[in-house]
């Protein structure tokens, strides 16, 4: 009798979730995974934020029932992630044009927006960065779209090259749909200038583009007003986008799964219409979000001592990220200064393309038990004291062959 399942083509994992698999399965003891996008601390652990933790404290001794949260999620929630992102007292808010859903995580914002897309335009193209998060192609191509790349990395100077990636938009049939990195661009940690970002969003508009800005490291880069800045300029457009948030790094929050997908419309009656559709694909999908998380989140950001308590840890996060990040390049760039190391210096947030070749990273890996992506992207946010200085000798070792 043959299986149902023997049709089934045999797909790898993506190679972020391969070298996962394959560390946990290394039985070495000095094991480093660079490879995994989680923050650790100086002490090479996850963190528990203090104000996290307050208020899971807080809403743990409420003991209230898990009973179900409204399919876009409870109103302060959404309203926090709207000033989160546009910015307190923003005109786009008393204008009630962005309708914000709760979300399963920045993956799953993604997944309702691009499904919403799929019912709105059928046979659109969506553009994505080359290189990017290698979930973009999949969520899209599973929603039915044709993903092409657009350029965007120059491995020659570390950083976007903006002149190909605006004639590669500029090519765009109208009505196609470009994801944009709003800040901390993964993999690479290069973003776009500020000037680059006031030229690109009214391009976006006459090209008849439809933006769709993936912000999952806010606060990581220059400041959360400042990593905000590309999607407040989209919102003072006028624009119709999408944005899908994060809230696993900035709240060490990986295994709750809390983000949220927000959709920015012409109008009210226009934004009224689109969170409808975007509730009626929640409903088909998993139906309402989860609690726990999502409750510590609004907890964090509706009260202003533990908001200012996270914003400063999430400060000194990114101040750590930074100090890894200049000790990386200025070591690498002694050591081999004709392989351009100085640009991991600029870069942002929490991953950096190093410029190890292929051959090189595997080396890293299987000679010196440090975990890279064959890209040469790097997790700088699991660099600490203790184990930068043995870091930097096997790069500086692989490199060497």
């Amino acid at each position: 009798m043959t299986s149902l399942f023997a049709g089934i083509q045999d797909a790898p994992l993506d190679p972020i979730m391969r070298l996962f698999e394959a560390f946990n399965a290394d039985t070495r003891p000095g094991k480093l995974n660079l490879a995994i996008g989680v923050y650790t601390d100086a002490d090479g652990k996850v963190p528990r934020l203090r104000a996290v933790q307050e208020a899971e404290k807080r809403w743990i001794d409420k003991a209230l029932p898990k009973t179900y949260r409204p399919i876009e999620g409870t109103k302060p929630f959404r309203d926090a992630v709207q000033a989160l992102l546009f910015g307190a007292g923003a005109p786009i808010l008393s204008q009630n044009r962005a309708a914000t859903l709760q979300s399963v995580g920045g993956t799953g914002a993604l997944k309702i927006g691009a499904d919403v897309l799929a019912k709105l335009k059928p046979g659109a193209t969506v553009a994505v960065s080359d290189p990017t998060w290698e979930n973009h192609r999949a969520l899209f191509t599973q929603a039915g779209f044709t993903v092409a790349d657009y350029p965007y990395f120059s491995a020659e100077t570390g950083g976007v090259d903006y002149p190909a990636m605006r004639k590669a938009l500029e090519a765009l049939p109208a009505g196609s749909i470009v994801v944009l990195h709003a800040c901390c661009h993964n993999p690479t940690g290069a973003d776009l200038t500020d000037e680059e970002w006031a030229e690109l969003v009214p391009l976006m508009q006459t090209r008849g583009l439809i933006p769709f800005l993936d912000i999952a490291y806010q606060g990581f880069g220059f400041g959360l007003d400042e990593d905000a800045a590309p999607v407040r300029l989209f919102a003072q457009s006028g624009q119709e986008f999408f944005v899908a948030s994060s809230f696993s790094k900035s709240f060490s929050l990986y295994g709750e799964r809390v983000g949220a997908l927000t959709i920015v419309a012409a109008d009210p009656a226009m934004r009224a219409k689109v969170e409808a559709l975007a509730k009626r694909l929640v409903r088909a999908s998993y139906s309402n979000p989860h609690t726990h998380g999502a409750a510590i989140v609004e907890t964090v950001l509706t009260d202003p001592a533990l908001r200012a308590d996270w914003e400063k840890e999430l400060g000194q996060m990114r101040e750590r990220i930074k100090e890894m990040r200049v000790r990386m390049a200025d070591s690498l760039h002694q050591r081999h200064p004709d392989r351009g190391f100085e640009a991991i210096k600029v870069q942002k947030g929490m991953f950096s393309y190093t410029g190890l070749s292929p051959d090189e990273a595997v080396r890293l890996r299987d000679e010196h038990e440090v975990y890279a992506l064959e890209t040469g992207r790097v997790c700088v946010a699991a660099l600490n004291t203790h184990n930068i200085d043995r870091v930097l000798d096997a790069i500086d070792a692989s490199v060497k062959g």
